[in-house]
């Protein structure tokens, strides 16, 4: 077993940054174990060894953290799909499975809770139901070891410091990272200007603030930018690897480029980002001095790759990082041309 030697709020104090693979669920449905519609976890009871694996590859990769995959793990999403019998095996599971692999790769480990879908400040049973919801899996994260919980991808500003205040209540003391997923407006559903929830968010308690999936890097970062002016903490940048650009902010909006058809969530590999866009939005968010980094859906440890080397880190995957020396697509002998020719030349 290999022991962390700096804990989560220790590192993020000595100004130390934390880079978190993310995007379990579209790696998961990319390899056949998880149905887009429903985005919800029942492959860690289906399925346990690949969630497992697919947190080694990311280790590998160069995660800092083992997210325990209990997104949409809730009590209210498991009843509406049939399985709420399971909901403590499934999260318990979930995050033990977290806890091993990171004490064998030296990582850290994240509780996770993230939106709901059942946010309705109107009605106080509701609101009741959504704090127990939160309240049950914060204090199993507690019980399987979490070293500090995410709450994950609120639209609604309300929910996320629900979120918060119930991890501060139950979490026995762990760190709250909590991230936000901005639309097309850049304000939160319930009419907080996005800076400003991050703002609250913060000076409420939370040990990092942020923004997670739905935008693409060239789309969060201008975002990220205004947040920056108003938080001093520590920031966190979590997009969707996708061109979103121009109008369309996020990548539910995004479309083919020939059709022009709608592709979210199932066709979305006509739009994803190249490894150097990657590249250049982990240098951007870098030099803006976000601490706490990573890539959401659609994110793959090739990806992540390039977002740990700018970083700095030296992983298990830096060995295989690409070198075309002895590429022949690439060779500059004169014998290879007619070869590269036909390869790379457009015919009329």
């Amino acid at each position: 077993m290999i022991t962390m030697i700096k804990g989560f709020l220790q590192r993020l104090n000595d100004g130390e940054a934390i880079i978190i693979a993310e995007g379990f669920m579209w790696e998961l449905e990319r390899k056949g174990y998880v149905k887009f519609g429903e985005y919800t976890p029942e492959v860690v009871l289906n399925n346990p060894e690949v969630v497992r694996i697919m947190h080694e590859e990311y280790a590998h990769a160069g995660s800092d953290v083992v997210e325990a995959f209990t997104y949409l793990g809730n009590r209210k999403r498991l009843r509406a799909i049939g399985i709420e019998e399971g909901l403590e095996e499934l999260n318990r599971r979930a995050l033990r499975m977290a806890r091993e692999v990171a004490d064998v790769t030296g990582s850290l480990m994240a509780g996770d809770i993230s939106h709901t879908w059942y946010y309705q400040p109107e009605d106080p049973k509701a609101m009741e139901e959504l704090r127990a919801m939160f309240k049950e899996q914060i204090e199993w994260a507690v019980d399987e070891k979490a070293d500090y919980i995410i709450g994950e991808t609120f639209q609604d500003f309300g929910e996320a410091m629900i979120a918060l205040e119930m991890i501060q209540k139950y979490g026995n003391g762990l760190p709250a990272v909590i991230t936000l997923t901005a639309y097309q407006p850049d304000v939160m559903l319930d009419g907080v200007p996005i800076p400003e929830a991050c703002k609250r968010l913060e000076d409420a308690g939370a040990a990092v603030v942020g923004l997670n999936c739905a935008r693409g890097p060239k789309t969060m970062l201008p975002l990220l930018k205004e947040i920056r002016k108003v938080c001093k903490g520590p920031l966190a940048a979590i997009p969707v690897p996708f061109r979103c650009r121009g109008k369309y902010k996020t990548f539910q909006s995004l479309l083919d480029p020939d059709t022009g058809d709608r592709l979210y969530p199932d066709n979305l590999s006509a739009q994803l980002c190249t490894r150097r866009e990657v590249r250049e939005f982990a240098e951007e968010a870098k030099a803006l001095g976000v601490q706490y980094i990573g890539l959401c859906c659609g994110n793959s440890p090739a990806f992540f790759r390039e977002v740990t080397d700018v970083y700095g880190r030296t992983t298990g995957a830096t060995k295989y990082t690409p070198d075309f020396t002895n590429s022949l697509s690439r060779s500059t002998d004169p014998k290879n041309k007619k070869i590269q020719s036909y390869m790379f030349d457009p015919v009329e």
